[in-house]
């Protein structure tokens, strides 16, 4: 099988700059190692598009999303066709139904 093609959304830039800013200020270095473990796991999504799992709340499942933890973040995407398209990033502790 071929490799997939991830793309981000608008958003899903804008959570990784917010987690990087928020991190960075108490500790920089943590906030590049945390971008590259959320790089690197996006990554393998190019060749492993489903190896997230499905959300537990039916109306995201129902919606084709899948979840890829990554340390303490969640990478919510979908797959279509052969595009991962990366919808948000956000920590796991954050309410995140109020998002979608």
């Amino acid at each position: 099988m071929g490799k997939y093609r991830v793309e981000y959304l608008p958003i899903a830039y804008d959570d990784l700059e917010e987690i990087f800013h928020y991190i960075a200020d108490d500790d920089p270095g943590a906030a590049v190692s945390l971008l590259n473990d959320i790089d690197l796991a996006i990554l393998h999504l190019e060749e492993f598009p489903h190896m997230g799992v499905h959300p537990r709340n039916r109306r995201l499942a129902n919606k084709g999303y899948r979840i890829l933890v990554v340390n303490d973040y969640l990478v919510f995407y979908v797959v279509a066709g052969e595009v991962v398209e990366i919808r948000r990033i956000i920590s796991g502790k954050r309410n995140y139904m109020k998002l979608f």
